[in-house]
């Protein structure tokens, strides 16, 4: 058995960007790569459920990812997400008991040299193996309890509530 899963929805993290003018899609995962480029050391699983940005995950989106945590067989899941609707997903998520519920993204994407992806990522890894049954969402340097964490759109930071 793995020692935790990664499931990915899209979000900035997986963003691509064409040109100037901010035309973009949601690419392929880069979590395979930003992974194997850190070395990391203990065993998972990743697995994509879709590549939306998460202004247009819905309620059906959050059914399919809540469903997704319920089936994993680990115990610890990350799930990488776009940060605009990530505090909403976390709340469906507490529905989930007995598992350690890790959320993160990046507020620019991987594919940037200078993104915050790998950073999040490596913190939810020691997140998810450190912490007790709950959601949680890591962002910014911090780890935040669901429910008592909002995105500030204008510092462009989590921060708590």
């Amino acid at each position: 058995m793995t020692d935790l899963a990664v499931l990915t929805t899209g979000g900035t993290i997986d963003k691509v960007y064409f040109d100037a003018t901010s035309e973009y899609e949601v690419g392929d995962s880069v979590l395979g790569e930003l992974l194997a480029q850190a070395h990391v050391d203990c065993s998972y699983r990743l697995q994509e459920l879709m590549r939306k940005d998460s202004l247009d995950i819905g309620d059906s989106d959050r059914k399919q990812i809540l469903s997704a945590v319920l089936g994993c067989p680990e115990q610890a899941v990350i799930v990488t997400h776009g940060t605009d609707t990530m505090t909403a997903t976390a709340a469906v998520l507490q529905a989930v008991p007995d598992k350690t519920i890790v959320l993160t993204g990046a507020l620019s994407p991987a594919r940037f040299a200078r993104s915050d992806a790998t950073f999040n990522v490596g913190m939810a890894f020691a997140a998810a193996q450190t912490l007790a049954a709950g959601v949680y969402i890591v962002m910014n340097g911090q780890v935040f309890t669901a429910g008592s964490v909002r995105k500030d759109s204008k510092a462009n930071r989590f921060v708590r509530c």
